[in-house]
């Protein structure tokens, strides 16, 4: 289905041009004063000069073309030059009786379906996740699923960091402590045992302490970072320790984002790129693409546009080890052959903005990638406490994801209490949703790129944009349609009809909008955009159920047409969250 936004610029261009102007005049957009008018063209002004006329001259002519027309009721022209339209309410019952019946509920769906790659989470192994994760993980689900709403074949990659210098020091102290194990045993030759030498937890504390150990011994670091180069050269015992390390953590991290309803096909790592590295390096040296600057090897990325200085893409040290950009490329390239991607988008910290120019620059310029692929950094801000710092613990220091989540699951289910929402027995589960609704919507409702402060209280709100005000507009609206049910009525075969009121006629227009705020959110790759729609949408429920006597409603044809809307905006919310990443409950 087209957008509601178009159809409507269709008539004003068939209205242009009967006035004898450039159709390409005819650029509508939502009113920025929704009390005088609901959609406004400024294109008279625009073509002022050209036609060497008074804008508001060119708007009366145009208007004078609406007045018999399928879509506005009205359209007035006013000084200087704006032509102020409202929408046909037949019109746009219509329209939403069309994306009742359409599966997809008029999505406009990608002709062309790219190949699409998210590169999102990035943990390092080993280490528990904490808040700083938050966002990547979050921001890039949504991203993953906004870009298969609009019909792209899409693979979420978590992308692990499970090759560098704290393998090392995994291993280093494991020896030191249990140096009897067999994989530090140069004669062994029999299989490596199945079970791992330590837990999770055993692990999540040997690393820490490796790391601030080797900081104060110099010793200790020279053995850690020649452990990690024996790892990478293929030493048969430090390989079945590393499968070891990589296997438990992957299962606990795993568990933590399935805890925020995160999902990820690929489980690739910095490991999956090794062995593409030394050809690509050869390539580089052979092709004259790279050079060598005080040692190191490095490929020249900056354009004549540059405004700013951008250094060399740093490929391989002086010593001959690699870093993150040697890795980006190799990964690209391990992409390059196995998924072919149209489109790579990066959910990375913001501060990796100038790394990731580098990285991009030399893959179009070796032709690692297509010319053709887009490469995407989208870069996120901080996640701050209320002083306006990075969020910490009451103790200072750095939060576990899982304790973040449990906090808001026992602030949620303590409100539900108090308020005795639902029975305890629900509680549990409810709390839980209504908590994950708190977290996605209180971090994806502010632009990425921007810090934000992670308010408990504030994301916990039933009220204000927040994600339990979204989930509790959506349970009102299941009781509505469960009472009717009970009532006798059903829910099958019903049709909107005309607006009688002004808040049922803002509600309709703001579900119709439903198509364009998904597209927005797909082209700009932002999942805000979703949240500021879907919050205008709630409060345009909540007006018309304020205003509105539904289940008491003596017209049964007005009544059926009541419920027909109700079920079309709680299909659109509940595709929204959906691709937020979060569902309400059917009780609060």
């Amino acid at each position: 289905m087209k957008q509601i936004i178009e159809l409507i610029e269709a008539e004003l261009e068939e209205a242009f041009e009967k006035a004898g102007y450039d159709r390409t005049l005819a650029k509508v957009t939502l009113s920025n004063r929704p009390d005088l008018c609901e959609y406004q063209c400024n294109g008279a002004m625009a073509g002022a000069k050209t036609y060497k006329k008074a804008p508001i001259m060119i708007a009366e002519d145009v208007v004078n073309y609406l007045k018999e027309n399928v879509c506005i009721a009205e359209a007035e022209a006013v000084k200087p030059g704006f032509i102020n339209m409202k929408l046909n309410e037949e019109f746009a019952a219509g329209f939403l009786n069309q994306m009742a019946a359409d599966e997809s509920m008029g999505l406009n769906q990608a002709e062309n379906p790219e190949m699409i790659i998210v590169d999102y989470g990035g943990p390092n192994v080993a280490k528990p996740l904490h808040v700083g994760h938050l966002r990547a993980a979050i921001i890039g689900e949504s991203v993953k699923r906004i870009c298969r709403k609009m019909g792209h074949q899409v693979l979420g990659d978590v992308h692990l960091g499970d090759w560098g210098y704290q393998m090392g020091l995994i291993i280093t102290e494991l020896k030191k402590r249990k140096p009897e194990l067999p994989y530090f045993d140069e004669s062994w030759q029999e299989e490596y045992p199945q079970e791992a030498p330590f837990t999770i937890s055993e692990l999540e504390e040997i690393y820490p302490t490796a790391s601030a150990y080797a900081k104060e011994h110099e010793d200790y670091r020279e053995e850690a970072l020649h452990g990690t180069w024996m790892l990478q050269n293929g030493h048969k015992g430090y390989t079945a320790l590393w499968k070891h390390i990589v296997r438990i953590s992957v299962n606990d991290i795993k568990k933590n984002y399935e805890r925020l309803n995160v999902e990820f096909d690929l489980w690739k790592g910095e490991s999956d790129a090794q062995k593409y590295i030394p050809d690509m390096i050869q390539g580089f040296k052979d092709k004259g693409q790279a050079y060598l600057d005080e040692g190191a090897l490095v490929i020249d990325v900056r354009e004549e546009s540059d405004t700013k200085e951008i250094p060399p893409c740093l490929i391989q040290k002086s010593d001959g080890a690699s870093l993150y950009g040697t890795t980006d490329l190799a990964t690209l390239i391990q992409r390059e052959e196995d998924y072919r991607p149209d489109r790579v988008i990066y959910v990375v910290d913001k501060r990796q903005e100038m790394h990731f120019t580098q990285v991009f620059r030399a893959a179009k310029k070796t032709g690692i990638v297509r010319g053709e692929t887009k490469l995407k950094f989208l870069g996120f801000g901080t996640m701050n406490g209320k002083d306006g710092k990075p969020f910490k613990t009451r103790e200072g220091g750095v939060m576990r994801l899982e304790n973040l989540i449990a906090d808001i699951n026992e602030e949620m289910y303590k409100k539900m209490a108090e308020n005795r929402m639902v029975d305890k027995e629900e509680a549990g589960n409810t709390s839980k949703m209504i908590g994950l609704s708190a977290i996605k919507y209180g971090d994806l409702s502010n632009q990425a790129a921007k810090d934000y402060v992670f308010d408990v209280d504030r994301f916990t709100s039933f009220e204000g944009n927040t994600g339990p005000y979204i989930l509790y507009t959506i349970v009102r609206i299941k009781s509505i349609l469960n009472k009717y049910q009970r009532q006798g009525g059903t829910l099958e075969g019903l049709q909107c009809l005309g607006a009688c009121t002004d808040s049922e006629k803002a509600l309709m227009l703001e579900v119709c909008r439903y198509n364009a705020a998904m597209e927005a959110a797909f082209t700009e790759t932002a999942p805000h955009k979703i949240c500021a729609y879907i919050y205008e949408l709630a409060n345009a429920f909540n007006r018309f159920y304020h205003e509105t006597k539904i289940l008491a409603e003596e017209d049964k044809e007005r009544q059926k047409s009541y419920i027909a809307l109700l079920i079309v905006t709680r299909n659109v919310l509940e595709a929204c969250i959906d691709t937020l990443g979060f569902e309400a409950p059917e009780r609060m």
